[in-house]
């Protein structure tokens, strides 16, 4: 039996994904938290076969927990399931120590899927992405300037290029004005630019955004 559990901040995500669950005969569902705190607090109690893991939470993001969990539990199969498209996240996802990466617009049977061939200690990517992580093969790795930043300064990133004020990121991220203010100041630094403009720009052009 595949234990696993859920951590989606939206009840209709998790619903959705219990009644996929329950519907197989070889998976459990044994848990499931809507943020960070409540998924750590969950691992503190009980353990699991396969996390199924959104990025986008209050708080922390997924890509954060799983870094802090990977480190304790190295061996803890982890699924990113997540609206963020492929060239967005998936990097990043696979090393933070990501197991699998789906996006929530794809057929449940390829979500069961996954699960199965992540507990059974494989990686999951889509074709699309297998073409992406061979096309790399080709040149070094990080070229990009934005895939030099952390996870944290990429989100408000992506934040920015989506036309949100500072307040408002700061208000997502339950972080102050003048924290995401200093995240900004990196981005400019960090990029070669000059303004906000400048960094919504950069976020269109590369499509870093949804």
């Amino acid at each position: 039996m595949i234990k696993i559990i859920i951590a989606d901040d939206h009840p209709i995500v998790r619903g959705g994904l219990k009644q996929m669950v329950a519907d197989e005969s070889d998976m459990e569902l044994v848990g499931e938290a809507q943020n960070a705190a409540e998924l750590l607090e969950l691992f503190g109690k009980r353990s699991c076969d396969v996390l199924v893991l959104d990025i986008s939470m209050p708080g922390r993001n997924g890509l954060d927990v799983l870094k802090e969990l990977k480190s304790e539990q190295p061996h803890l199969a982890v699924l990113v399931l997540t609206m963020h498209a492929e060239d967005q996240y998936a990097m990043r996802a696979f090393r933070a120590g990501a197991a699998g990466y789906v996006t929530k617009d794809r057929a449940p049977a390829e979500l069961i899927k996954a699960i199965r061939h992540i507990a059974a200690g494989g990686k999951f990517v889509t074709p699309a992405l297998a073409e992406r992580l061979a096309a790399l093969l080709g040149r070094d790795e990080g070229t990009l300037p934005h895939e030099h930043l952390s996870d944290r300064e990429f989100e408000v990133l992506r934040k920015i290029g989506s036309g949100r004020t500072l307040s408002q990121i700061a208000d997502e991220l339950f972080l102050s004005p003048n924290t995401i203010s200093t995240y900004r100041a990196r981005l400019l630094e960090k990029l070669n630019l000059r303004t906000t403009a400048d960094l919504i720009r950069y976020a269109i052009t590369h499509r870093l955004i949804d």
